[in-house]
């Protein structure tokens, strides 16, 4: 009895396998849109607004301040069953390096997973099922329905458009895909390098005030120790963030690679192989179109796990947008961003401002010195290397936009700014004669002045890096930087990867279904070739149930 109905056996195989997929795929799946403003609620969780703030893991009540909170990112994104747990919900939060996010994570994917299992093994036994009945049950064919042999046909072109379209739409949605990820990286390469060139820049300018020598004056040789010193550190800050960016950029691209490539030649394989299917069936090579079966039953299960990592990646990025959106809010509280990205070493950074406040107010005391003592000195020619006939106007001293604490201070009347310094004090050089005195009225010869516009160099260089280094230690660029990704870069890599997805999910179950519609028509159309060559001739009639030929 079973061997008279294998493709009714194939058929119901077929139609369980996709309301299964259907069911458990859709129900599973995690494609929330994202918000940039709105409120979220846990049953354990505070209501919070996204745009303010984030989850706090410390009740409210402990006293403790909100910068030394530690705070779960994406808490209500990540609040999936986690298999490592006895499938309990996973509270720990957005956190890569946690076994348990990546366990509930990919616990997401899981009924795709299932459902690839369930359509190789029921697929597998179906083929094997058919095969022996075609070869121990072989029967002659019979009539055939004219509604059946045009509904397959139809349905066999729509299945086939169907895995065409799909096609289409993964073929343009990786490609949208990899491009703003790998806009995404480019961006995030060159903030790092905008930040270590800054850190180099500044490490070059301590270094020239080491070199700085206005009439001979120097900086202290305690300071001059204290540069050689923190020079080390920037350098190692600059160094480490510019190669582990280029590295972490690097795998990254190699795997976005590795996955465009395989998604380029997935498309393509389906593309050609319900097209070819399509043909082999309209002209009745069903030897050709049963091996095409076994080569779609492999690719059908390869392209449903695929679609189940790609939910995961697109989860795993959309966890990432909304932790960095959260983590914006309260850069400074402990979060699991902190061990991937931390905002700096702060040690370094404030040493390092301290010690660019410092240089800068030492080198501007230094040029003060020579302005006071020396240039603004009329000297008698017996004072020997402080003597160049100075003469003229007194020259303004140099603003020192620090007090001997290093708080910010305001310039006084008679001062000039460091930024135009060097263009009033143009006004003050002489020209010299061959021995190097004045012949003209002046307070600056020409080698004094270029040694005091090189330090006024150098300090400006400084001064003008010191909210660099601010930001650096309030991790405000790195907020910058997570901003940006968000509101730039996380919407097209949500709808992109949404793309691919879909593709995926239409690809493999129209392949799916016209493979099935492969074996439907071929069976369909053998059954009408068979009655047609069969039926009785126009010029025949019957008798009884026989007929009667003339």
């Amino acid at each position: 009895m079973l061997c008279k109905g294998p493709l009714l056996l194939f058929s119901l195989a077929t139609a369980f396998f996709l309301f299964l997929s259907l069911t458990l795929g859709v129900s599973e799946s995690d494609f929330p849109s994202f918000q940039t403003s709105g409120e979220i609620s846990n049953e354990n969780d505070v209501v919070v607004s996204w745009g303010t703030k984030r989850f706090l893991a410390e009740s409210p009540d402990d006293g403790e301040s909100p910068l030394n909170s530690s705070l779960i990112l994406a808490a209500k994104r990540t609040h999936r069953k986690d298999p490592l747990n006895n499938f309990k919900r996973y509270t720990g939060g957005w956190n890569i390096s946690e076994r348990h996010y990546w366990a509930s994570v990919a616990f997401t994917a899981a009924p795709f997973f299932v459902v690839a299992l369930i359509w190789f093994v029921i697929f597998a036994l179906c083929l094997l099922f058919i095969c022996i009945c075609y070869c121990c049950c072989r029967r002659v064919p019979y009539g055939y329905s004219r509604v059946a042999y045009a509904l397959s046909l139809i349905l066999l072109i729509l299945f086939t458009i169907a895995a065409v379209v799909g096609c289409i739409i993964l073929y343009i949605g990786q490609g949208k895909f990899h491009s703003s990820t790998i806009n995404t990286l480019d961006y995030v390469v060159h903030q790092a390098n905008t930040t270590a060139d800054s850190l180099r820049n500044i490490s070059g300018y301590l270094a020239a005030a080491k070199l700085i020598a206005v009439d001979q004056v120097l900086l202290p040789g305690s300071v001059q120790t204290d540069i050689d010193r923190i020079q080390t550190k920037i350098n190692s800050s600059a160094n480490t963030l510019a190669t582990k960016t280029e590295d972490n950029k690097d795998d990254i691209a190699g795997l976005v690679e590795s996955v465009r490539l395989a998604l380029i030649v997935l498309s393509a394989i389906m593309l050609l192989l319900a097209f070819l299917g399509f043909v082999l069936s309209i002209f009745g090579m069903q030897v050709f179109v049963y091996i095409l079966v076994i080569f779609g039953w492999i690719l059908v299960t390869g392209t449903l796990i695929l679609c189940g990592i790609f939910l995961v990646l697109h989860n795993v990025t959309a966890d990432s947008c909304v932790a960095m959106n959260q983590w914006v809010q309260h850069p400074l509280a402990h979060t699991a961003l902190d061990d991937i990205l931390p905002c700096v070493d702060n040690a370094t950074a404030q040493e390092t401002l301290t010690k660019s406040k410092e240089v800068t107010s030492q080198l501007v005391d230094v040029v003060n010195r020579v302005i006071t003592n020396v240039s603004n000195n009329n000297f008698s020619p017996n004072f020997g290397p402080l003597y160049y006939n100075q003469s003229g106007p007194k020259l303004p001293t140099l603003c020192n936009p620090f007090y001997s604490d290093l708080t910010n201070r305001s310039c006084s009347t008679g001062e000039v700014d460091l930024s135009n310094a060097t263009k009033v004090w143009k006004n003050y050089v002489c020209q010299v004669s061959s021995s190097g005195i004045c012949s003209t009225t002046g307070r600056l010869t020409p080698a004094i002045y270029g040694q005091m516009a090189a330090a006024l160099n150098v300090s400006f260089g400084l001064y003008h890096y010191g909210p660099f280094l601010v930001d650096l230690e309030d991790c405000d660029f790195v907020r910058q930087t997570f901003e940006d990704i968000y509101s730039v870069y996380c919407p097209g890599l949500q709808r992109y990867s949404k793309w691919v997805y879909i593709g995926l999910v239409m690809v493999g179950i129209a392949v799916l279904l016209s493979l099935t519609f492969w074996v439907i028509y071929g069976r369909e159309r053998r059954h009408r070739v068979y009655t047609k060559e069969h039926m009785p001739k126009p010029s025949e009639g019957y008798e009884g149930n026989k007929p009667i030929y003339e």
